[in-house]
């Protein structure tokens, strides 16, 4: 299965095309879904992301070498992320997904990024994932194993504030990450094979996506500015 995965709920502006194969099962494990990038872009640069995104999309199209056509899904991060920024990837998801006739799954952007770092974990390792929420504050969320299971989060707050105990790595921005007294892993934003990694159950098996909620954890810049100016206003 071809899959378009997009992410724009960091300052990352992120797609790729994403080959997902059902591995063989073991005499003793089921069969696990592989990821296999064929083509990839991502820019950082926070203002560009309603710039950049489709540009990359058809670049990568041009590089794998495929017709849009062989597309038979797309995957978005949802985030935690920025108002702005992330209602961008997920309209672009979202239009593909209907100018193509496609499913558009959409997956906690923190999830691919913690599965990107599956294989330099192991079963007895807590991950700590944190990105840039702004305002001096993070996004997070807690793993556990190789297998990548969310044991608590999304949530955001300040890094001060954040609970570290248990956490023996973390991975996500590099600026936050540095706060934090833990091994750091190399990921710092999600890859297109990490977001299609977590959605292939659903992909493989064929459901039907949930509708496309983005993960903002708290009103928009913009709507906290007018409730603070109507506070003044004594609304």
């Amino acid at each position: 299965m071809l899959a378009l995965a997009v992410d724009t709920a960091t300052p990352a502006v992120t797609a790729g095309l994403v080959e997902l194969e059902q591995a063989a099962a073991g005499a003793n494990s089921p069969g696990t879904a592989r990821p296999r990038t064929l083509a990839v872009r991502t820019l950082v640069d926070a203002r560009a992301h309603a710039e950049a995104l489709t540009p990359q999309i058809l670049e990568c199209i041009s590089e794998a070498g495929i017709a849009r056509t062989d597309i038979a899904a797309v995957v978005a991060g949802i985030g935690p992320g920025p108002f702005t920024g992330l209602r961008v990837g997920m309209a672009t998801a979202a239009a593909f997904g209907d100018a193509l006739g496609i499913p558009v799954h959409g997956v906690c952007s923190l999830d691919g990024l913690a599965a990107d770092c599956a294989g330099e974990l192991g079963p007895d390792d807590e991950l700590l994932v944190v990105t840039d929420a702004r305002r001096r504050e993070v996004y997070s969320a807690r793993y556990r194993g190789h297998g990548i299971r969310r044991i608590a989060g999304p949530e955001v707050g300040k890094p001060a504030d954040l609970d570290t105990a248990g956490a023996t790595k973390i991975a996500g921005s590099a600026a936050h990450s540095a706060l934090f007294d833990l091994p750091v892993l190399s990921a710092q934003t999600p890859s297109p094979a990490g977001l299609v990694q977590v959605a292939a159950p659903a992909l493989l098996s064929g459901a039907t996506p949930e509708p496309l909620v983005p993960m903002y954890l708290r009103r928009p810049d913009a709507v906290e500015k007018s409730y603070r100016t109507l506070d003044r206003m004594g609304a």
